[in-house]
């Protein structure tokens, strides 16, 4: 073969067409619908198994082929000298940016720098501002002033021109999250588009202000709710620039967007070149010719576990893939221990380099758009935009984005859909490794700089707006872990199950290792032996035929022996009124309520869940 002759390895085989791959998918459903691989969203968009490649389909404009995004350095500790030293080992470890945490932005979880003048000077002391490293203000509601604060020390020390500030400023999002509206929106976006302006008149490129989906991610809401807010906001922030003086080209370029990756790989995927298309289509009709809208990305915090928070790592890693692969410009990591409390040096490293080693060694930049022309990413990019538009028509129709929060619109759908994630944590259909499912009893604690503060009680005042609150999916089921923890660690013992299995290990064994798992999910321990040794919970471990044989007589015995609560694994089915007649109080199966089941096991010891 010669340097210039190409081989297509596909050559010699017949193309693939949809019938053939149809035939050999019934062949292995044996006679099931071929319906039943279909899943959905919880926009309800249809994902089907098999998608046409889009031969026609072209990539999304965006970050260009071979341009690394910014990786960014999370800086959230509430110490300042220490924040600064986490910034400069960070950026002299790889990171070229740094995501600036505020005390009260949708970025504190729990720990943040204050902001005051010396501790943001003090946070970024030694910081090289005009050689290309990006700062992402993660702006908090109550500190506005703070992009005037930060533009001032940058220009100690740096031309404006030459630095990569994004100043972050986000009035919607401040409403969002704490439910106020001081003003009416007219007066605040005059107001914000008066501080753009005088950032931009100092010389400072932005962007300025962000649409900033996290907070309708982390309270739950579906993507196409995410896209939706974000770029009804964007707009919102458009029209107050345009309206306050600014020209509609430096108004576009004034505004950037922020979304959550989560672990959603091919859905997290699809969302970012959705919002691109949807801003584009924004421009068009604005009379604007497409330019790429910067986009950051951060990894999601409703996805991060307490419990087997290694497990994070991978979340992470998967998420950043998606947000790279997707067109990401800038990519922030929690730390895999953000859960459990302030992130120490191991955590923000591996934050770090979980970045880099992508980006570096698996060339995730080098290719502009790849998913471009992939059947499930384009028709699932494509769902989103309509959902997203069809949402965002809604939120104009209400007024816009502060009209759309000061009615409760937006929370409402959110509030909707996080409903339904809420009961598919709770029936373990979305599974939480590490929590939901193979939960692990005696893991070590993760390693901490601080533990989280105490909850300060807080006096309820009215609010004109309701908050969308951020929640963590696996809470639940880690408060039953701690309530655990607790009796442990008070009387030396975990609340128990005894496992009463019936037949050989081959019968039982199944059945036996996922009543282990499910208890343990939620801290109960499961132990097994000749008798039910003084334990107030007991579980029927066995197949159907042993069940029919055996269940009735060993149920009665259980009972008899003291046990206050039977259950059984395996649907009941047609056996239920005879399995309840002797004995048996609850039935434990794949898609059952777990967490309503395990909640009933710890009322029923008496041991109360914090």
């Amino acid at each position: 073969m010669t340097d210039t002759e190409t081989v297509s390895f596909a050559a010699d085989f017949p193309p693939a067409a949809r019938e053939e791959w149809r035939k050999l998918v019934d062949a292995v459903l044996k006679g099931a619908p071929f319906e039943r691989l279909i899943s959905a969203t919880y926009d309800g968009l249809a994902i089907e198994p098999l998608a046409a490649r889009r031969s026609d389909a072209k990539p999304v404009a965006g970050r260009a082929g071979a341009v690394p995004w910014d990786v960014l350095a999370r800086i959230d500790h509430p110490d300042p000298a220490r924040a600064n030293e986490i910034a400069l080992r960070e950026l002299g470890n790889g990171a070229n940016g740094l995501s600036l945490i505020i005390s009260g932005s949708p970025g504190d979880h729990g720990f943040a720098l204050q902001p005051s003048d010396e501790a943001l000077a003090r946070a970024l002391e030694g910081v090289q501002f005009d050689a290309g490293i990006a700062l992402d203000i993660d702006l908090t509601p109550f500190a506005r002033d703070v992009p005037q604060r930060i533009a001032a020390l940058v220009k100690q020390s740096a031309d404006p021109a030459a630095a990569k500030v994004r100043f972050g400023y986000d009035p919607f999002t401040a409403i969002a999250i704490t439910g106020k509206m001081p003003q009416p929106w007219s007066e605040t976006a005059a107001l914000t588009a008066r501080l753009v302006r005088t950032l931009a008149d100092a010389g400072f490129k932005g962007p300025f202000a962000v649409g900033d989906g996290r907070v309708v991610h982390n309270a739950g809401g579906s993507e196409a709710q995410e896209l939706a807010y974000t770029l009804a906001c964007a707009v919102g922030y458009l029209r107050a620039l345009e309206a306050n003086g600014m020209a509609l080209e430096a108004a576009r370029a004034a505004i950037y967007f922020r979304l959550s990756a989560d672990a959603d790989q091919f859905l997290t995927i699809a969302k970012f070149r959705a919002a691109r298309k949807l801003w584009a289509r924004v421009e068009a009709a604005c009379g604007l010719s497409a330019k790429p809208v910067l986009i950051a990305a951060e990894t999601a915090w409703r996805m991060m576990t307490q419990r087997d928070p290694h497990v994070n790592i991978l979340r992470a890693t998967i998420a950043v893939f998606a947000a790279a692969l997707g067109g990401a410009d800038a990519i922030t990591v929690l730390p895999f221990t953000a859960a459990c409390g302030l992130p120490d040096r191991f955590a923000r490293r591996i934050a770090r380099n979980t970045q880099l080693v992508l980006g570096e060694e698996s060339h995730l930049a080098k290719v502009a758009d790849p998913a471009a022309g992939s059947g499930a990413v384009e028709d699932l990019t494509d769902a989103l935009c309509q959902a997203a538009w069809a949402l965002f028509r809604d939120i104009e129709a209400a007024g816009g984005a502060a009209a759309a929060l000061q009615s409760g619109l937006i929370q409402g759908k959110v509030a909707a859909v996080r409903e339904k994630r809420e009961a598919a944590i709770a029936r373990r259909r979305d599974a939480l490794t590490g929590v939901s499912v193979f939960p692990n009893l005696r893991e070590v604690e993760a390693k901490v700089d601080a533990s989280f503060p105490a909850a300060k009680a807080i006096a309820p005042t009215s609010s004109a707006v309701t908050p969308l609150v951020p929640i963590r999916l696996a809470a639940p089921f880690e408060a039953l872990r701690a309530a655990s923890d607790g009796l442990l660690a008070k009387r030396g013992a975990r609340p128990r199950i005894f496992l009463a299995t019936l037949g050989t290990q081959a019968e039982f064994g199944p059945r036996a290792t996922f009543a282990k798992n499910f208890f343990e999910t939620g801290g109960i321990e499961a132990v097994s032996g000749d008798n039910a040794n003084g334990t107030a919970l007991a579980c029927l471990c066995s197949t159907d035929k042993i069940y029919e044989k055996e269940a009735a007589a060993r149920a009665a015995a259980l009972k008899s022996a003291g046990v206050k609560q039977l259950y059984l694994v395996g649907r009941p089915g047609e056996r239920e009124p005879a399995l309840k007649a002797a004995g048996v109080q609850s039935f434990i199966y794949e898609g059952c309520d777990a967490l309503a089941t395990l909640k009933g096991a710890y009322d029923i010891l008496g041991i109360e869940i914090g």
